[in-house]
């Protein structure tokens, strides 16, 4: 419960602090400029990464037990965000930020003695690497992870969903080793992920700046090393696998420009994902078959976490041969990405003809405006008992509700969008804990989240508004994650369904909002009334 409450609690926070460090950055003009290197053509505000820091911060200090390891870890990423906040108001050069990152690296080391030690069956007989041999190598695995990170930030969204993946993975990897330590801070980065993405999938409204880039890649890599060097049987190699995607990006990206005699650390159009709009892809296109990528290591990590080091290193090696191959064929014979009309005539030429009509969104529209409300009603009368604490909890967020609409009714959408996110996981984990529906009414309420899901998906794609909702990359994601996590066996299912269910009642109802744009009275009457429901349950008790 402490893991779920961690992830919703940083994402709540950085979903409530974004837009404030946003208007912050208007202020301060703290923007990222265009420039020949960069794909967006406008000012952004870049302060996302301080608003992750603070999300993912607060829940490990709340919950996390302050060891050695831990506080290195706070120290070490303070000291990356005190970096990043410098190179993102002021600008710093590649020199002073690589300052930073060794004196986090040594303190991640020396202080919270994380090291790599061995290398597993690579070396003989389970040989330990010398002491300073092992210094180095960690430091400069550290500094480049956190580099390779940085760089991947090029396209909206792109290095939030990496490492939100690698995370993931790290996340369970530690749950199935009992490793608590590492499992709350990887669900406090995850949500703090979560909720920063919601601005930052394209088009971003802002970027996460060298403070969140800094901050994921060090994040990523302190945690994985400290998993898989520690008492597990896992693979030490795992961290290659996971976090394999950026790390090779930045090796191929250097090693081509030291061939043409430039600096490493000089800016160009080489990077992945570059190469693949060259191809032709869109931008969210590029950054949705980088997701794929990062799926597929990601899943080859889990899949293959006991095996020897020799076995993922050769898999990965063919991984890293095959896409360099394809790149390097790719520029050299101007290949491009033809869009096949068959697509168009099959299903875009359909959809387009209904969309058209309007007929049919009207239908799923309207079932998902009235239909989510009121399986959220009925969510509220699921549990046996309802604690006075939810009671006062349920009726501060009606209070809140109505006062938005008496003082501030051009804000009402977004305080109803804030009690959302507030009340949501609290009944979700309140009907599952304690809920009374059992056998065939238990599948048919978890069916009815499917169905919506459906008509909510139908509803985006007969759209014709312009403004509102709009499917992003971020919804592959949080997909991947939520059935992934179903079908691991070490998993509580009861845990994975709470997730789902959750994720799925804040997508359907940013569609509802989206498309509703300001008639929210239906949905925010309805939904004010299961406020009502949990505050008067709560204290008939």
């Amino acid at each position: 419960m402490t893991t779920f409450v961690s992830l919703m609690l940083a994402l709540i926070l950085t979903v409530t602090l974004t837009p404030v460090f946003g208007w912050l950055a208007r202020r301060l003009e703290i923007y990222d400029l265009p420039g020949p290197r960069k794909v967006h053509q406008w000012p952004v505000p870049r302060v996302g990464g301080m608003a992750m820091a603070v999300g993912a911060f607060i829940p490990i200090l709340i919950w996390v037990p302050l060891s050695t390891m831990i506080r290195a870890y706070l120290i070490g990423a303070g000291v990356l965000v005190a970096f990043g906040i410098a190179d993102d108001w002021k600008g710093l050069s590649f020199k002073a930020k690589f300052v930073g990152q060794i004196v986090a690296a040594l303190i991640a080391i020396f202080y919270g003695g994380v090291r790599i030690v061995t290398l597993g069956d690579l070396l003989p007989d389970g040989m330990e690497l010398g002491y300073w041999v092992s210094v180095l190598l960690t430091l400069v695995t550290i500094v480049g992870v956190t580099n390779a990170i940085n760089l991947a930030d090029g396209l909206d969204g792109l290095a939030g969903g990496i490492c939100m993946l690698g995370l993931c993975c790290i996340g369970y990897l530690a749950y199935t080793v009992q490793d608590a330590g590492i499992l709350l801070p990887m669900a406090a980065l995850v949500g703090s992920i979560l909720g920063f993405l919601r601005f930052n999938t394209y088009p971003a409204k802002l970027f996460m700046g060298d403070t969140g880039s800094m901050l994921l890649g060090f994040s990523a890599i302190f945690f994985s090393i400290a998993l898989t060097q520690g008492k597990s049987e896992l693979n030490t190699l795992l961290p290659l696998v996971i976090l394999g995607f950026p790390v090779l990006d930045t090796l191929s990206v250097m090693a081509e420009r030291i061939s043409q005699g430039r600096s490493p650390f000089s800016a160009d159009k080489r990077h992945f994902h570059h190469h693949l709009m060259r191809m032709g892809l869109y931008h969210t296109e590029s950054v949705f078959l980088i997701y794929v990528i990062q799926a597929a290591l990601v899943t080859a990590a889990l899949l293959f976490r006991y095996s020897s080091e020799w076995f993922l290193l050769a898999g990965y090696l063919v991984f890293a041969v095959a896409l360099l191959a394809f790149f390097h064929w790719a520029d050299s014979t101007g290949w491009k990405h033809v869009r096949s009309g068959l697509l168009d005539q099959t299903i875009k030429s359909p959809l387009r003809k209904l969309r058209e009509r309007g007929v049919f969104i009207r239908v799923t529209f309207q079932t998902v405006e009235w239909g989510v409300p009121l399986l959220v009603l009925t969510t509220c009368l699921l549990p046996a008992e309802v604690s006075p604490y939810y009671s006062v909890f349920a009726l501060g967020l009606l209070a809140w509700l109505i006062l938005a609409f008496i003082v501030r009714k051009d804000r009402v959408k977004d305080a109803f969008t804030v009690s959302l996110y507030l009340f949501i996981p609290a009944l979700i984990y309140l009907s599952d804990e304690g809920g009374r529906l059992h056998g065939p009414l238990l599948y048919l309420y978890h069916s009815a989240f499917l169905i919506f899901v459906f008509l909510a998906l139908a509803t985006l794609r007969l759209t014709r508004r312009k403004m509102g909702f709009k499917p992003t990359t971020m919804d592959f994601l949080v997909v991947f994650i939520a059935f992934v996590f179903l079908f691991l066996p070490e998993l509580r299912l009861q845990y994975g369904l709470m997730a789902v269910k959750v994720i799925v009642l804040f997508f359907c109802y940013e569609i509802i909002l989206g498309e509703a744009r300001d008639r929210i009275w239906t949905v925010a009457s309805l939904t004010g009334l299961a406020y009502l429901v949990i505050a008067v349950r709560g204290l008939v008790g």
